[in-house]
């Protein structure tokens, strides 16, 4: 048998609730026939309430949330890919004509959400693990690491694709580290890797999830990242003003350039101007000049001088401070600082922002690994479509110059338009010969029209083979490329070509032709081996004929790779004892003779190893404790301690001090205290109180209150 009742069929558990239950007796009862059928026994059609008039009342009753399953796994998919429950309803509204024809409300689609969302957020840590199992499994190289607190639970998440190790060997020499995401279920700040590829675009070398931003849990991610990536230390890296992160670079990478990101600096002076910040006032253009045009040292410190003397900001805390740390900052202190063309985490913080579009807020932990690797893959496909760019397309050139043809050819399209304008900046500045074929100067054009102190004129000193310009700017050593100045000369000199001191191999074509150490004399920029012998010239063709046989099919790879693998095992203990006669000994018995005839007196070296440690179990490792906030989940940045809005200083009203008020300032003397004016009633003009606590008011009698 079964029964259909009313909605409002039952009595509510307790009194003074909100329930809509009401005792209604209307219902239909149908029991069960002999065929297996059912009919009518009983029929009350009866409401003690008021029944729904409208549709749109209708659609709330309880047996309007049904949802089918099919519509659940879309629902489901859209969630997972950050679209907003609005737009999840919309969606679902075209698959069924309109909005209006949706046989649920957004309501039960909310609710639908909710529960997503609980399932997802079950068992996280398992799910994680085995997610990062399976990453493992599809890609060999991946490496993760987890640090484990004391209660068994995560404490800091680590991993590098083996991309990543790929790309951080190309072009590692300079990234940036940003921890300002924490858009997860457990409120713990994220950090990005990223550096620069030949290409100019935003390149991601591995990412962290940390529980907190402690000196000891970024010393464990500098070194667990180094020992991933290979060993190899960043020339420089770039992050925000915490302390914190500054002790652990210190002492994790000691031999790695810190700079700060401009970015920061920028945003805190906003906040610690005040009305000099504001449109009316010339001083944020001043601010902007200084940090981003400025070229020498001696030029900021006269424009740094100048500004303040012109605003009268030499007590000024803020501006105080930061100069103090300019080093760390500014434009100047970055010349000789290879930092290919990055001067604030802005490359991080904008992958923070492509990340949020692909994470939805509060996501468990499995899920963030699951839309990261999307990013990923997008990072990549955009990666793609420039390498073809710059293999098919054509090159307009500006100038037709041959050194211009010549950085065509050697450069990746984005660097080669980055050179043209270099080139384009040559019309700007007069070239004299103070030495001849030694030392030139560079004027720029229009020198009268910018400020006194700003620097026009720019040494140029070329070396005895005319193989190096360098240029005071320091704008090649900066990011890699020539500088506008140092190009000006070799057109003067009529050079064919770029000479190779000043071509940046990461902003190359060939970039990514990088061997390991024993195998780097086959690089194509090496060009033929200095010795080359008939033993290793035959080995050496017959391998690439081989190379070419097993590109053919897939089976022709696979029997290739199995026979490659004996060769090397057999190979390998028949190798112990050498004749001196191979490649590399000679070549090896070459440099030796020539450090002999250019005696060189150095240091001692120390060589220093890093010890990676081995996969641990991680079956018993849990999560930390969720700190979701009620609400929806926030996408905005974290933002540092330092960056959190200060108290404001007052300063006395007589001596401009700070640290007391003008009651109990020293200066002020027996000054006896100014009156305080009276309060008069707009009512009847009577002193001593206001209109809101008059006893009255214009309609009725004066019967003032505060008598």
């Amino acid at each position: 048998m079964q029964e259909i009742v009313c909605a409002c069929a039952g009595s509510p558990l307790k009194e003074n609730n909100r329930s809509s239950r009401c005792g209604c007796s209307a219902m239909i009862r149908l029991p069960r026939s002999k065929d297996a059928g059912w009919y009518i026994s009983e029929h009350k059609s009866g409401h003690n309430h008021p029944l729904s008039i409208t549709c749109g009342q209708k659609m709330h009753w309880k047996s309007h949330r049904h949802i089918d399953r099919y519509t659940k796994d879309l629902v489901k998919q859209l969630r997972d890919n950050n679209v907003s429950l609005g737009k999840v309803f919309s969606i679902v509204g075209s698959f069924f004509g309109a909005a209006e024809n949706v046989p649920f409300t957004k309501r039960s689609l909310k609710t639908l959400c909710r529960k997503l969302n609980k399932e997802q957020s079950d068992l996280d840590a398992v799910k994680t693990m085995n997610m990062l199992a399976d990453m493992k499994a599809d890609d060999p190289e991946f490496n993760y690491t987890v640090q484990v607190s004391e209660e068994s639970r995560i404490r800091t998440l680590m991993w590098v694709t083996s991309r990543g190790c790929d790309q951080y060997r190309y072009f590692g020499d300079a990234i940036t580290f940003d921890t300002t995401y924490r858009t997860n279920l457990y409120d713990m700040p994220f950090g990005l890797f990223v550096g620069v590829n030949n290409h100019f675009q935003s390149i991601i070398f591995g990412g962290a999830m940390m529980r907190d931003k402690k000196e000891e849990t970024f010393k464990w991610i500098f070194r667990e990242f180094v020992c991933m990536v290979g060993g190899k230390h960043p020339q420089t890296i770039l992050t925000d003003q915490a302390r914190s992160m500054e002790l652990a670079i210190e002492a994790e990478l000691p031999n790695t350039v810190h700079r700060w990101c401009k970015w920061h600096v920028l945003k805190k002076a906003k906040e610690s101007m005040g009305v000099l910040w504001s449109k009316n006032s010339d001083f944020k253009l001043e601010f902007h000049k200084l940090v981003h045009h400025m070229i020498t040292e001696e030029e900021f410190e006269a424009g740094w001088d100048q500004m303040l003397e012109k605003y009268s900001l030499r007590k000024h805390p803020f501006l105080t401070q930061i100069y103090e740390v300019r080093h760390k900052w500014a434009k100047p202190y970055f010349r000789g600082v290879l930092c290919a063309r990055m001067t604030s985490t802005q490359r991080s913080e904008s992958a923070n922002h492509l990340l949020k579009g692909y994470v939805p807020p509060g996501c468990p932990m499995h899920l963030f690994l699951k839309q990261f690797q999307k990013l990923q893959f997008d990072r990549e496909a955009e990666e793609s479509y420039q390498e073809k760019r710059t293999s098919l397309s054509g090159v307009p050139l500006r100038v037709n110059l041959p050194i211009e043809k010549h950085a065509s050819k050697v450069y990746t399209r984005a660097m080669f338009e980055n050179f043209g304008e270099e080139l384009y900046k040559c019309g700007a500045h007069v070239l004299d010969e103070v030495l001849p074929r030694r030392i030139y100067k560079s004027t720029r054009v229009e020198a009268t029209n910018r400020e006194r102190w700003s620097k026009v004129e720019f040494k140029i000193e070329v070396n005895e083979d005319e193989s190096f310009f360098s240029c005071e700017c320091g704008y090649f050593e900066h990011a890699g490329l020539v500088c506008c100045h140092a190009l000006q000369v070799m057109v003067h000199f009529r050079l064919q070509k770029i000479p190779p001191k000043h071509i940046l191999k990461r902003w190359t074509r060939d970039a990514r032709d990088i061997l390991p150490e024993h195998l780097v004399r086959y690089q194509r920029d090496r060009g033929p081996p200095a010795s080359d012998t008939f033993r290793h010239h035959t080995m050496y063709m017959k391998a690439l004929e081989c190379v070419m046989l097993g590109d053919s099919n897939v089976k022709c790879y696979d029997v290739f790779m199995a026979m490659m693998k004996e060769v090397h095992a057999t190979l390998l203990p028949l190798s112990v004892d050498k004749d001196g006669m191979g490649l590399a000994e000679r070549e090896k018995q070459q440099r030796t003779l020539a450090e002999k005839e250019h005696a060189y007196v150095g240091g001692n070296v120390v060589l220093q190893t890093n010890k990676v440690d081995g996969e641990s179990s991680c079956s018993a490792v849990g999560l930390n404790e969720k700190k979701r906030q009620r609400g929806r989940p926030t996408t905005s940045r974290d933002k540092a301690p330092y960056e959190q809005q200060l108290k404001r200083s007052r300063f006395c009203t007589i001596c401009r001090e700070q640290g007391h008020k003008c009651t109990t300032c020293p200066q002020r003397g027996d000054l006896p205290k100014a009156p305080r004016k009276l309060s008069k009633c707009t009512n009847y003009g009577v002193v001593g109180h206001r209109r809101n606590n008059c006893g009255t008011n214009k309609s009725g009698p004066f019967e003032p209150n505060f008598l």
